[in-house]
């Protein structure tokens, strides 16, 4: 399995306002841990070329992540991405695996089934029938998602790529207090 991630940069952004959470949300405690640090265990641990995580301008780096910061102090979730997308395309990277710092509860064997399941192409994560993070993206996207505009992610590109379901909770985003309590319910932690 390690060729099939020889050359995939695995890209965690983590540098989200949360202003709906009404503080920094990738901070709150779930369970013995950071949110953020739950999520950049799933990756971790898996032998990707690359991990790089996009964090605040500042911010205290990822143990294991080279970090890279967006130009903007409050980045949109497009400049966001595009900062992760270009470190990945600066390393030469063949493909990149888009997480996100606010899903923690994305187990490591779906990044696995992602990276097992890819065809050079894209491949998405898919809860309640929607396409969602992780996704992975062939270099033939990186200009595409080096172009997108404003606060949303790579949507517009996940159309007609293949899929693979999240396990049942697995897609739930910290983005309000109540999202990181049904999370800490999840987990049987407070």
């Amino acid at each position: 399995m390690t060729t099939a991630f020889s050359q995939i940069a695995a890209v965690l952004l983590a540098a989200g306002r949360g202003e709906r959470f009404g503080e920094n949300k990738l901070a709150a405690r779930l369970g013995d841990r950071a949110v953020v640090d739950h999520a950049a265990s799933a990756l971790a641990g898996l032998p990707f070329a690359w991990h790089i995580a996009v964090v605040p301008q500042g911010a205290t780096p990822l143990r294991g992540f080279a970090c890279v910061s967006p130009a903007s102090a409050e980045p949109v979730h497009s400049q966001s991405l595009a900062c992760g997308v270009a470190a990945a395309k600066e390393f030469g990277a063949s493909a990149v695996l888009i997480c996100l710092g606010d899903m923690p509860l994305v187990p490591e064997n779906h990044i696995r089934a992602l990276v097992a399941g890819f065809d050079g192409d894209r491949i998405v994560s898919t809860a309640n029938g929607r396409a969602m993070p992780p996704a992975l993206f062939g270099a033939q996207h990186f200009d595409a998602l080096l172009a997108l505009q404003g606060d949303r992610g790579a949507s517009a590109l996940l159309g007609g790529a293949l899929a693979v379901a999240l396990p049942v909770n697995a897609e739930i985003d910290i983005d309000t207090p109540e999202d990181l309590a049904l999370a800490r319910a999840i987990i049987g932690r407070p």
